[in-house]
């Protein structure tokens, strides 16, 4: 099932780096509309929880020290195509290898602290917008 929502989240680098307003004038101006936005921290277990899917993943662990060191930006956006065009928007996970122009080349300063979250389908934007944001904290 398709649908025109996405989650993402503004991560402790890009939120220390003073980009928070940039990357949302960014995400604006490409058309989405915010539906849900909270500046929080997690903690090193509801980032765990979060990010559980990669439980087994090397990587883990230290996903979840960076998740948790800081605040962070999370927000529920729409637009048509939404999960397609804001991976567009965000670029590569990898910010030497994204495109000119996307949010991770312009923020990011590594694959690890990369600016940005962006759901990779539509089942989990809804699991990743439910685990933040409750019905009566969208518009």
């Amino acid at each position: 099932m398709t649908t025109n929502r996405t989650f993402t989240m503004i991560k402790p680098d890009a939120v220390a780096n003073g980009h928070i307003g940039a990357i949302i004038n960014d995400i604006t101006a490409a058309g989405f509309k915010i539906i849900a936005l909270k500046y929080t921290q997690l903690t090193p277990e509801t980032a765990g929880k979060f990010y559980e899917v990669h439980k087994e993943r090397p990587f883990y662990a230290d996903l979840v020290s960076f998740m948790s060191s800081g605040p962070i930006i999370a927000a529920i956006l729409e637009k048509d195509n939404a999960i397609e065009d804001f991976r567009t928007l965000i670029g590569a996970t990898n910010p030497a290898e994204a495109a000119e122009g996307t949010i991770r080349r312009k923020y990011a300063k590594s694959i690890d602290a990369n600016a940005v979250h962006g759901s990779d389908s539509n089942e989990n934007a809804a699991i990743e917008g439910d685990f933040f944001f409750t019905a009566a904290e969208r518009f």
